[in-house]
């Protein structure tokens, strides 16, 4: 495996923590970028905004390939997602709590979110894997209330591979100017998510009414044929 050359990558460096992820990718190449991306799972300050579009710069220099960028970030992301479920799942609401207040997230939020999820969790999962600031948080309460791993993993592949190639392809096409992804993503971050909540609250809203017009309709039925 070639590993992305160092005059390369020096042409771009910037003050930590771009300068350190560079690094990283530089020394260590796929395995590095698996490790980042395991981490950003685990801790949100390391974004994925940052590192995605830095390894699709690296696509489009020839320095690393697409297919093996995107299997190594897929990796990362879902392993560090697994662990946080595990933890959550293991370790229950006192490890959720602990954990929330180290990202500022206080137990009215993480209640909310057990909430949500408890009426629309493979929605979350599939959803939240593309949401920046989310991505990481919807591990808690998919442990929290023991989603099936199986489902779990599947939804968070597919998620994850979503978000990934997205953010890859943006650095690819980018080129040098692959930071502008990552700041392109957090101006539209905010509004995608209040899109994405109204966007859950209809569908919730109407498969409720749905599924609280259906017995009237079948007594209804039941009247009529009596």
């Amino acid at each position: 495996m070639a590993l992305p050359s160092t005059r390369m990558i020096g042409a771009f460096a910037t003050p930590a923590p771009t300068g350190l992820v560079q690094e990283i990718l530089a020394d260590l190449g796929l395995l590095g970028l698996a490790l980042l991306m395991f981490a950003e799972n685990v801790f949100p300050p390391i974004p994925s905004e940052l590192v995605l579009p830095l390894a699709g710069f690296l696509v489009s220099t020839g320095d690393l390939g697409f297919p093996l960028v995107l299997l190594a970030s897929a990796i990362g992301s879902v392993g560090g997602s697994i662990l946080l479920y595990e933890l959550s799942r293991k370790g229950g609401r006192p490890f959720a709590l602990r954990y929330g207040r180290l990202l500022r997230v206080g137990p009215q939020q993480i209640e909310r979110a057990e909430s949500w999820f408890a009426r629309r969790g493979p929605i979350v999962v599939l959803v939240g894997r593309c949401i920046p600031g989310v991505r990481s948080l919807v591990s808690l309460p998919a442990g929290l209330l023991r989603m099936s791993r199986p489902l779990y993993i599947g939804l968070t592949l597919i998620g994850t591979l979503i978000w990934n190639s997205a953010l890859i392809g943006a650095g690819w096409l980018m080129g040098a100017e692959w930071e502008r992804v990552g700041e392109v993503v957090g101006t539209f971050s905010t509004p995608a998510l209040l899109v994405v909540m109204v966007a859950l609250t209809l569908l919730g809203g109407l498969w409720w009414w749905r599924r609280r017009t259906r017995p009237e309709a079948a007594g209804a039925d039941d009247a009529a044929n009596g």
